[in-house]
Formats: structure tokens, C-alpha cells, sequence
């Protein structure tokens, strides 16, 4: 939600300047350029010494906020200061006073990233890391490791070395060196003891009427993501509810055996309540995740934890702007609102190494002794969520549009968090609340997997080849690196052309190939 320059140790007089949107110091080394957006409002305050700049999203029930600097007393501002971490809703401080360095502070939702790198003097910042590029030294063999084999962690460290993560809550400091200094860890609980006449279902419409009313939606210009699955579906459907035939809904169409089950729950979700007529679909399978026209198969610089699907899910956000949105609500969140534990639910963690990735290089297979190492704590919401938020934020604001996520609502998480077992296996809270919608078994008990896999396999077997026979005779960062041994990618290669096609293994060359087109494009 926001780009910034600063150059601390410098004037400290900011100004608001509308021809431009952004704030700048009078001697014009520093500059915070908040994203232009309806949702959002950004405001400065002073006390003639030290200065806060506040980008922070809409709360409803609120006046907005004028722009122009304030001056207030010392005392005034520092509890201005406090109440500004006490926002109920999303938000970046920065901070600047003569002879200190420079702050700067991330909220605690994580709807868009936040991006930061440094030159000897100034310290620069963006939800788009595109713009850092030039400061991005070489790779992160620890963070390359973790994405490769699909182990993604939440920290500050990015696949670039130079450029830096400010995750939820964090602050970064910059006076000529930069320290990301993280959190406390938030506190969580479990599950509780339901009362005999506990209503859940209806506890769970109340936190998603708050979730929905938190912030300043207008119908007109809102469209929500209906996959045909559990999260989106309650979402969606609560608010079509409240106000029939004003939303608008959109997907990406998947692939395979469950392309038809996804059309045909799509269909029964939204005869179910009323939405708007309009519902744009795009075809993924049709659009090609790394066909002609893809602009990270075009050399564009786009960050590697961007969304996997970028090319459809591009032309759909495309066509969701033409529509005239500029809101997007979506279910992420969902899975891990609702998430049983290690100890309800015995199971391997995600991102193990095996033989069925013979690519990964020596120095990456080193560096995944320390996968683990300097993460962020425990954040409010949930670390995988905040890395799913990260993917899809960039296309949508690129195109003017602000995300909204209501799994990601504290009173939604703390709500999952006391659901007795039995709420959330196989997630039950959203298979019921869809069952009081009069919605049948073949939407609320699918036995039909719906997802991208397809997709993914199309795009390795049909669309990426030449991708990587390029890479092959040309080189490739992660050659040089040591991350990925080509000898090793070329037996993955010939496995792949021999099939049969194995989604565990197989489907990780998608990350290859955006890892290479990543580092190619920025280094």
C-alpha cells in the first residue's frame, strides 16, 4: 500500500503534494508515495520536531482522513503515535526526526507486502519488488532451497540477497545500515468446550457480517473471488444475502476431472442467493499458465513469490478492472482458520526432500538444514495465509484494485481457534453453513478434487519446454549458484517426457522455471 525514499539524518518537513500523491521533505531527499485507492487513506502528523506518516486501510463508521500535515503538541503526538498501532485494520508508519533513523513499521494484517532494500544513504521501499530490483545482489541459497521443495517459510529474507521482507508487525530501522527487528509472537488459543445451547453456525454469520462491515465496501465496485469451494462459497454467499443481486462474481476455471463439478457447484452457489448477473470466468486451462503473451515468460521482472497461475489470473483481474472494481473479496484464509493441529492430526510436513527432485542442487540441499532458521514468530494470522496474501496482492493493485480477505479477521480466527474438533474437520463449519443455504451434498460433500493440478501439468508438458532448453543452453543464476544441477534437471526433464506425468515431483519444475525467470529478469 505504499512506495517510499527515505534518506534519514536529513530534513524532516514533510509536505503533502495532491498534484503528485505522495508526501515529500522540503528538501526533497525523502519521499512516501502511498497507493492512490478508495479503501485507503494516509495521513501526517508533527510536532515540529519528529514526524509520522500514516498509510493505513478505510475503517467504516470513520470520517477519512485529510492528507495535509498536522501539527500537534509533544504530547499529543505521542499518543497519536500509540493510537495509530491500535488501528483496527491495516496500516504502515513512518517515522522520521532529526539525527535518528528512520522507522518503518508494518501493520499486522499483511495485505500487501512490503518490500525494502538500501543504498549507502537511502533506504527504499515497495509492495511491487520490481522496483528494487537494481538492489539485488544474488541469490538466497536458504530461501531458494525452501522454495524449491515447496517449504515455504514467513521472514524477512527474500529470494534476493539486498532485498528485505518487512513482515506483519515488524519495523525497519535505517540509519545508513538496515535491521529488521521482528514482533513479539501473538498469543493464540485452542479449542474450548462448546456450551449445550451454543450457537455456532450463528456465531460464525456474525464474525462474517463483521469481517464484511470492518471495512467501507461499496457493492457497485466490490467483486467476490467464487472458486466453487468452502470458503469462498460462505463468503460470498453472506453477502449476497444481505444484499441480493448487487455482487458480482469471478474465477479461474480449472482443468481435469473437477472442471466439470466446479462449473455445476459454481451454478448451484449462486442460484442459491441472489448475485449480480455478472460473473466473469476465465478458462486457465485455455489461457496457458506460461503460454505467449505471459509476462513473466517475457523477461518482466516479476517477483518469484508472485501468483504461480500469473497469466490467467492476470487476464482475470484484467477483466475484473474493465468491469469498473476496485475491490476484490476472496475465501483465503479459510483452510487455516479452521486448520486441525499436529496432535488432532498426526502428519508429514509439506516440503520434504526426495528422489523425485533430482534438480536441487548441492549448496540448496546444504542450505535446508537451516530452512527453519530466522523466520518470523507466530503471527496473528497464520504464517501460510500471510505468504497466500503476498502472491496475489501485486496483480491486484497493479490494476487498482484493493484485496479484502475476511478469514483473516481476528474475531474469525479466534473463532476457528475454539471450534471443538468436530467444527473443523474436513471443514464442517463451512460444509453446514452452506447446508442451511439448502445447498446439497453435491456442493456441501464433493467428493470430486478441484484444483490446478492439471493446469500446472499442462503448462510443464506443453508450454514450458522451451523455457527450459533455453535455460539449459544458456545458463542460468541458479546454475552458477549451485541451487539446481542441470544434470540433475535434464534427468527431471526426461522423466517428465517419458511420463507418466507425478503430480509429487513433477509439479515442483513450475517453481524452477519461475525461480530462473525471476532471477534472470532481476539480477
Amino acid at each position: 500500500m505504499i512506495k517510499l525514499r527515505l534518506t534519514p539524518y536529513a530534513n524532516t518537513a514533510w509536505a503533502w503534494d495532491s498534484a503528485t500523491g505522495l508526501y515529500r521533505t522540503a528538501d526533497g531527499r525523502s519521499e512516501v508515495t502511498p497507493l492512490g485507492h478508495p479503501m485507503l487513506e494516509h495521513l501526517a502528523l508533527t510536532d515540529n520536531t519528529r514526524a509520522l506518516v500514516i498509510v493505513r486501510e478505510r475503517a467504516s463508521g470513520r470520517p477519512t482522513a485529510r492528507p495535509e500535515p498536522r501539527t500537534l503538541t509533544p504530547a499529543d503526538f505521542d499518543t497519536a503515535r500509540t493510537a495509530a498501532e491500535r488501528w483496527p485494520l491495516d496500516y504502515v508508519l513512518v517515522e522520521t526526526a532529526p539525527g535518528a533513523p528512520v522507522r518503518v513499521s508494518a501493520g499486522p494484517c499483511g495485505i500487501a507486502p512490503l518490500y525494502v532494500a538500501h543504498d549507502g544513504t537511502t533506504l527504499f521501499g515497495s509492495w511491487d519488488m520490481a522496483d528494487l530490483a537494481q538492489y539485488a545482489r544474488t541469490l538466497s541459497p536458504r530461501e531458494v532451497a525452501r522454495l524449491l521443495i515447496y517449504r515455504p517459510r514467513y521472514s524477512q529474507e527474500t529470494v534476493f540477497q539486498g532485498i528485505r521482507r518487512v513482515t506483519e508487525r515488524a519495523t525497519a530501522h535505517f540509519g545508513g545500515h538496515l535491521h529488521v527487528q521482528y514482533p513479539e509472537p501473538a498469543l493464540h488459543s485452542g479449542p474450548r468446550e462448546l456450551a449445550d445451547d451454543a450457537d455456532v453456525l450463528g456465531a460464525f454469520v456474525t464474525s462474517m457480517d463483521d469481517a464484511l462491515d470492518a471495512r467501507p465496501l461499496d457493492a457497485g465496485s466490490t467483486v467476490f473471488h467464487l472458486t466453487g469451494g468452502f470458503d469462498s462459497g460462505t463468503v460470498a454467499t453472506r453477502a449476497a444475502e444481505r444484499l441480493p443481486g448487487q455482487y458480482a462474481t469471478s474465477t479461474l476455471l480449472i482443468a481435469g476431472p473437477g472442471r466439470e463439478s466446479q462449473s455445476r457447484r459454481r451454478s448451484q452457489i449462486r442460484d442459491a442467493v441472489s448475485f449480480a448477473d455478472t460473473d466473469i470466468i476465465v478458462d486457465a486451462a485455455e489461457t496457458g499458465v506460461l503460454a505467449p503473451g505471459c509476462v513473466r515468460r517475457g523477461g518482466a521482472r516479476i517477483s518469484p513469490y508472485e501468483e504461480p497461475l500469473h497469466h490467467p489470473f492476470t487476464r482475470m483481474t484484467e477483466l475484473i478492472a474493465q468491469h469498473g472494481a476496485r475491490t476484490v473479496v476472496t475465501g483465503l484464509g479459510g483452510d487455516e482458520m479452521v486448520a486441525l493441529s499436529q496432535q488432532e492430526y498426526p502428519h508429514k510436513p509439506m516440503g520434504e526432500i526426495s528422489d523425485a527432485l533430482p534438480w536441487i542442487g548441492a549448496r540448496a540441499r546444504a542450505a535446508l538444514e537451516f530452512a527453519d532458521d530466522a523466520i518470523a514468530p507466530p503471527a496473528r494470522v497464520n504464517s501460510m495465509t500471510l505468504l497466500s496474501l503476498e502472491t496475489t496482492a501485486p496483480v491486484l493493485l497493479r490494476a487498482g484494485i484493493w484485496p479484502v480477505h475476511p478469514f483473516t479477521d481476528p474475531d474469525m480466527i479466534q473463532l476457528g481457534e475454539w471450534l471443538p474438533y468436530d467444527w473443523r474437520e474436513l471443514k464442517q463449519l463451512q460444509r453446514r453453513r452452506l447446508a442451511v443455504l439448502g445447498l446439497g451434498p453435491d456442493v456441501t460433500q464433493s467428493r470430486t478434487r478441484e484444483s490446478f493440478a492439471e493446469v500446472v501439468q499442462h503448462a510443464l508438458t506443453a508450454e514450458a519446454r522451451p523455457l527450459f532448453d533455453v535455460m539449459l543452453k544458456d545458463g542460468s543464476p541458479l546454475f552458477e549458484e549451485g541451487l539446481i544441477d542441470p544434470d540433475g534437471l535434464r534427468e527431471g526433464l526426461r522423466q517428465l517426457d517419458l511420463g507418466p506425468y507425478r503430480e509429487d515431483g513433477d509439479a515442483q519444475l513450475l517453481e524452477v522455471v519461475d525461480l530462473h525467470l525471476a532471477a534472470a529478469a532481476f539480477l
